[in-house]
């Protein structure tokens, strides 16, 4: 019985219809533009980061100047004020202290905040710094002093509601996983509270230098992550692969119909 012999010659394959290479080239248009869209935008975004940072730079090395008052609230906001150096006087509540959890470069502990009666009424919360799990028993309510009008220096900082990565606060219970201002106050009955805190830089701190174990100020991480460079390289080479598939496409037609 004879066989068949085998047919190596390959069927040319066909050319891509009018449609086809149309809906390709549009696809290929819309990724090449929201490629270089996108890696335009990091650019920017790392020019603003830049920006951004030399001004918060300056804030911190400034002088300190008088925190904001009551009148100024409604417009302290991160953009304009966060790390700005300012001095604050009046009598810290220490009977009105909370503890809220903190890790820092110290290990894991608590950030201590005790509000500050300003002399017109106003109270400003004050993170007077890191103290350990052991100080005060694990308590909020050690008298550290000075008893009467004190001054302290340090940081403004934003109230910091909870985040997606922090537990809930448990005011009823006393414990806290987030620096937000509004919750404290009204847990612990301050009425009328400054929208932000100040971070009280180590000359502020009773136990900054001393070997002691809080709370120690200056303490504040000032970091602002900058990966705009590498997302911009990222988009851009997807634009330029974008291309390179492109040339592949219009290649290979070409093949097919001569």
């Amino acid at each position: 019985m004879s066989v068949p012999a085998s047919n190596d010659t390959k069927t040319p394959r066909r050319s891509r219809g009018v449609f086809v290479l149309g809906l390709l080239a549009l696809f290929g248009a819309v990724l090449f533009a929201g490629f270089v869209a996108l890696g335009t935008w990091q650019v920017h975004r790392r020019a603003w980061k830049h920006e951004l940072v030399a001004r918060v730079d300056a804030r911190v090395h400034a002088e300190p100047v008088d925190a904001p008052d009551r009148s100024q609230w409604p417009r302290v906001d991160a953009a304009n004020d966060e790390y700005r150096r300012v001095k604050l006087s009046g009598t810290f509540l220490e009977d009105k202290s909370v503890r809220v959890r903190a890790s820092t470069e110290l290990g894991l502990g608590s950030w201590l905040l005790t509000p500050m009666r300003r002399a017109n009424g106003e109270v400003v919360i004050v993170n007077r710094g890191f103290v350990s799990p052991t100080w005060c028993a694990g308590k909020a309510d050690c008298l550290l002093g000075p008893s009467g009008e004190t001054t302290v220096t340090g940081l403004l900082r934003i109230s910091e509601p909870k985040g997606a990565f922090l537990q809930d606060n448990q005011p009823a219970a006393d414990r806290w996983f987030s620096r937000d201002v509004a919750a404290i106050a009204k847990a612990k009955g301050l009425g009328d509270t400054a929208p932000y805190f100040i971070d009280a830089d180590a000359a502020s701190s009773p136990a900054g230098g001393d070997g002691g174990d809080g709370p120690v100020g200056g303490l504040t991480v000032i970091a602002f992550p900058d990966n705009h460079l590498q997302y911009a390289i990222t988009w851009y080479a997807l634009a330029g692969l974008t291309l390179v598939g492109a040339w592949i496409v219009w290649r290979d037609e070409r093949r097919k119909r001569r």
